[in-house]
């Protein structure tokens, strides 16, 4: 890959698939756990934002040398950002006291982050990213929290 603005098909598919390994990995813990939005909707998250990263990135290339054109992979994933949040908002759910539903939000809204990353080709953040929410939804899970306990917080 000598051009920046060109990129084969081995990499788009090694792209996309590590977008929904790290994608799944999540997912896959949220639905475990019982969480509305689970291992299929993590996974088309994240596969979305690679694939829109992807297209936000080379799929303008005939486009670069034209006169009076600017090419700013960063529209599309500001916009991915964006509609996500609204996506993860139909997570959230208040009921009397009660507000449910962050975490997941969150989560699908860090899987967005994960698979433009991935499709930016930042692999090595994207992995660190995925390792550090996994550890975060496993060890700072309310039912395992012994401050959430002690302080009798639910």
């Amino acid at each position: 890959m000598n051009n920046p603005w060109i990129i084969d098909d081995s990499h788009i598919i090694l792209r996309l698939l590590l977008s929904m390994l790290l994608g799944g990995f999540i997912g896959f813990e949220r639905e475990r756990s019982n969480h509305a939005a689970g291992l299929r909707t993590h996974i088309m998250v994240s596969l979305g934002s690679t694939l829109i990263m992807l297209l936000s990135i080379y799929g303008f290339v005939d486009f670069i040398k034209e006169a009076n054109v600017r090419v700013g992979p960063a529209r599309l994933a500001a916009a991915v950002i964006t509609g996500v949040g609204f996506l993860g908002a139909g997570t959230i759910l208040f009921t009397g006291k009660a507000i449910t539903g962050l975490t997941t939000a969150a989560s699908i809204w860090v899987v967005a982050a994960i698979g433009l990353g991935v499709g930016a080709g930042f692999y090595f953040p994207s992995i660190a990213a995925t390792v550090l929410v996994l550890l975060n939804l496993r060890v700072f899970n309310k039912s395992n929290c012994c401050i959430c306990v002690d302080a009798n917080v639910t």
